[in-house]
């Protein structure tokens, strides 16, 4: 599977704001590869921000779809009216690895349900056109053996198709690579021993 992430460092936020009858909604969003990322962030946008009447927040720590670890707070906003319209569009937007937070100061005008919702939601979908992306492309391991001879044919064809080696074992009689296959694609192996004219030999079982 491949998907879009921010392309944010560890620790850093894109931070975006706008103002909707005179209340101020800062957007924090972030690079979320698991849960404990997400409440640093939340934990940091608090502590920068403590004098704000809300921290409202969203986030998806995995693929987009990602059922278990995800989570969203409307931290004493109205019920439904923060953290899920700001997940909806996180989830719409086919991101994975992603979190948020808004972070509210109140102007004096009530927005009504609506409004909050509405509001809430254009904060993410903002801070989401000017979010800086790269593409994430989930692996799995492969392993096969190769002679001495072998190694230099196989990382160049394994460079060639941005194939990581993730291992190399060296052994008396060759070397066991281990590779970073991507998972949305097929098993085909057959032009690599091709180049290695059959020396080699797939130690996994299909």
């Amino acid at each position: 599977m491949r998907y879009a992430v921010p392309d944010i460092a560890d620790g850093a936020w894109h931070e975006t704001e706008l103002e909707i009858e005179r209340s101020r909604f800062i957007t924090w969003t972030a690079h979320i590869p698991d849960s404990p990322a997400f409440e640093a962030l939340l934990a940091e946008a608090r502590r920068t921000h403590s004098g704000a009447s809300h921290h409202c927040s969203a986030f998806i720590a995995g693929p987009p779809g990602e059922q278990n670890a995800i989570g969203f707070s409307d931290d004493g906003e109205p019920g439904g009216t923060a953290g899920r319209p700001m997940f909806q569009v996180l989830e719409g937007a086919g991101l994975g690895q992603v979190g948020c937070v808004v972070i509210r100061y109140f102007g004096g005008i009530k927005l009504g349900t609506g409004g909050l919702a509405r509001a809430y939601a254009q904060a993410v979908s903002e801070a989401l056109d000017t979010l800086p992306r790269r593409e994430v492309i989930e692996r799995r391991p492969l392993t096969l053996r190769v002679d001495f001879a072998g190694e230099a044919g196989a990382r160049a064809w394994c460079g060639e198709h941005d194939i990581p080696i993730e291992h190399a074992d060296y052994q008396a009689d060759g070397v066991i690579l281990t590779l970073g296959w991507p998972s949305d694609m097929e098993r085909d192996l057959e032009p690599l021993n091709a180049r290695l004219k059959g020396r080699m030999t797939l130690l996994d079982t299909p």
